[in-house]
């Protein structure tokens, strides 16, 4: 991140690794191991749910393995390019159908996309508290990657998620160059309303 572009400021106290957590494309195409990927998915694990359904699912493939490529190319072209130097990829998906405590019928699920970003938001968390980053993007093909995780009709594909260590923003292509640091927010008073929306 260069010095010129203006550090995130909290307006309020927030633990300071929620403030740290950002979105960058240039990774360094190191390997990330099963324990650390693992770590990631136990924080998931603990998001809060409705009922203790759980509806989330994660998809992934290790950057090199065969699974990596079909993955990869439920990306749109624009994503595959810098994601191709991640260390992991994958696909949250979450579980249209909800069995009820005591029922034996699922019925359609009302919290599921809820539920799986409580979830992706804990791993995100978690991969920033161990100095990765994270990167999650609604640019993928839908049908493909709906083919290629296995989600058939009954999950919803949520987002890809690009998992890694921070690269080199000169890798990237200009464009992308130039957007290479945290975005900033809009104030509280643009999304938090007493009582009703105006």
């Amino acid at each position: 991140m260069t010095t010129d572009v203006p550090q995130r400021t909290a307006d309020h106290p927030i633990d300071p690794d929620i403030l740290a957590r950002w979105s960058p494309r240039a990774f360094d195409g190191s390997t990330l191991d099963d324990a650390t990927l693992a770590t990631l998915f136990e924080a998931a694990r603990w998001a809060p749910s409705a009922f203790n359904a759980q509806p989330w699912r994660f998809v992934y493939a290790h950057r090199g393995t065969p699974e990596w490529e079909a993955l990869l190319s439920a990306l749109v072209p624009r994503n595959a390019a810098w994601v191709q130097h991640a260390s992991v990829l994958l696909f949250v998906l979450s579980d249209t159908l909800f069995l009820a405590p005591g029922q034996t019928d699922p019925v359609p699920a009302t919290t599921n996309s809820f539920d799986a970003g409580a979830a992706w938001a804990l791993l995100a968390l978690q991969a920033q508290k161990l100095g990765l980053h994270t990167h999650a993007m609604a640019g993928f093909d839908r049908a493909r990657a709906t083919e290629v995780t296995g989600a058939g009709d009954r999950f919803r594909i949520e987002a890809a998620v690009a998992i890694g260590r921070k690269g080199d923003p000169a890798t990237l292509p200009e464009p992308l160059r130039a957007r290479e640091f945290p975005s900033p927010r809009r104030p509280l008073a643009e999304t938090a309303y007493r009582g009703r929306l105006p």
